[in-house]
């Protein structure tokens, strides 16, 4: 089971008004390492995304603090090694040109969540993302913890959930999207489930994007990259 399908499995807890604020005694950090999209991606992804939020209001914006990417490798840090995952993931993506990679997006998916679903545009994997994604596992693996609680996740006073199901989804990151399991993908807001079939039956002109920087966020809900810790090259 892959880290969104975990994500189904308990959305009806969120949308039923649950709320979860439990005590992480470790000081723990849930953390996506991602690539941040050129602005081709970027334009098809808010387009997107602002399409989802008429369908359905109360999904969330692409916004300041929910940056469109492509997650390459995800985790529980304890908080006082970040600075260590920093450097080591910096030291990855230094012998990579990734700038002058060509990826293709070329469809929508979505994955099931109740009545809704969480939307997004795949990309197909290439040997250069299956590479750096076993090299970020290979520097920064060791520093992860494989268990988190809802603690080491981006909240506000508004938003103050993070679904039940994304908690382990986390910690078994590699396990579920390592190597061949891989699909890389930009996630674009959530919709209702008959919007997104309608949307899948359309056909999807492929278009071809760069990653133009690379970063490592704080996890927030829905797997969002909410909170920006570090960006490389360094600004």
């Amino acid at each position: 089971m892959n880290m969104f399908a975990r994500l189904a499995l308990g959305v009806v807890l969120v949308f039923g008004g649950a709320k979860y604020a439990l005590a992480d005694p470790v000081a723990l950090t849930a953390i996506d390492i991602a690539l941040e999209p050129d602005q081709a991606m970027i334009d098809h992804a808010h387009a997107a995304n602002a399409a989802l939020l008429k369908n359905f209001p109360k999904g969330y914006a692409l916004d300041a603090t929910h940056h469109a990417h492509v997650s390459m490798f995800s985790g529980y840090v304890p908080t006082a090694d970040l600075t260590k995952v920093y450097a080591a993931a910096g030291e990855v993506f230094s012998k990579e040109t990734y700038t002058t990679w060509k990826l293709t997006a070329f469809r929508y998916y979505y994955i099931p969540l109740g009545h809704v679903g969480l939307a997004g545009i795949v990309v197909k994997p290439t040997a250069d993302l299956l590479r750096l994604q076993s090299e970020l596992h290979d520097a920064v693996g060791p520093y992860m913890v494989k268990t988190g609680t809802a603690a080491a996740f981006y909240t506000t006073p508004e938003e103050p959930s993070i679904l039940p199901a994304l908690i382990p989804a986390v910690g078994t990151y590699w396990e579920d999207n390592g190597g061949v399991k891989f699909n890389p993908h930009i996630t674009t807001g959530i919709g209702t489930k008959a919007y997104l079939d309608a949307l899948l039956a359309k056909p999807f002109s492929a278009f071809t994007f760069s990653p133009a920087s690379a970063s490592v966020y704080q996890f927030g809900n829905y797997g969002t990259a909410r909170k920006a810790l570090k960006q490389f090259p360094e600004r």
